[in-house]
C-alpha cells in the first residue's frame, strides 16, 4: 500500500502542524475515532456512490465516530473527503499518531509473541529495548502462535526476531549451505 502512504503523508503533516502540542493526545483519538469508521466497507462504499455528496458522507462519519471534534479536525475531515481521499484516512491517522510519538521522543514497538504476555513479562522486553533503541517506547503485543516461542519485536524498520520459528530457519539456512 506504498500508494496510500504516499497520499497520506502530506495529509498526516499537514495535521500534525496544524496541531498545538497541548492537545496532541486528544487529536490522537479524536483522529483514530474517525479512522475506525473510514475503515468500514459500507462507508467506503457510500463514499465512492457519486450520487451522495460529500457533506453527507461528512455526516455520516461525524455521527458514527461519537466524538467531539476540534474545529481544525473538522477542516480536516471535510477536506479529506472533498480531495476523495477517505479511503488514505487511516494511514494517514497513523502517520500523524507517529509524528506526534516521534515529537513526543517516543515510538512504538509492536511485539509479536508465542503466549499471552503479563505485564511484568512486558516490563523485562521494554526495559532493555528501550535502552537499546535509545529511546522511549510504547508497546503493542500480538499473538502469533507460528513463532514456536520467544518473541519478535519491530520499531519502526528494525526488527528484533529472538523467537524460535526465527532461530530454526537460521540453522536450517546454516546447514543447507
Amino acid at each position: 500500500m506504498a500508494e496510500l502512504a504516499t497520499i497520506a503523508r502530506p495529509y498526516a503533516e499537514a495535521l500534525f502542524k496544524a496541531t498545538p502540542a497541548a492537545e496532541q493526545s486528544a487529536w490522537v483519538a479524536q483522529a483514530e475515532a474517525l479512522a475506525a469508521v473510514a475503515r468500514d466497507p459500507q462507508l467506503q462504499s457510500l463514499a465512492d456512490n457519486p450520487k451522495v455528496t460529500a457533506e453527507q458522507v461528512f455526516d455520516v462519519i461525524t455521527g458514527a465516530a461519537k466524538v467531539s471534534l476540534a474545529p481544525a479536525l473538522v477542516n480536516f475531515l471535510r477536506t479529506v473527503l472533498e480531495n476523495g481521499r477517505l479511503a488514505a484516512l487511516p494511514t494517514m491517522v497513523e502517520q500523524f499518531q507517529t509524528l506526534v510519538q516521534a515529537g513526543q521522543g517516543v515510538s512504538e514497538a509492536r511485539i509479536y509473541s508465542a503466549f499471552p504476555v503479563d505485564a511484568a513479562q512486558l516490563a523485562d522486553i521494554i526495559g532493555p529495548l528501550e535502552s537499546r533503541f535509545g529511546r522511549k517506547l510504547e508497546a503493542k503485543v500480538e499473538l502469533d502462535p507460528e513463532l514456536i516461542g520467544g518473541v519478535r519485536v519491530v520499531v519502526g524498520d528494525e526488527v528484533l526476531d529472538t523467537s524460535i520459528k526465527a532461530r530454526l530457519e537460521r540453522m536450517k539456512s546454516v546447514l543447507m549451505a
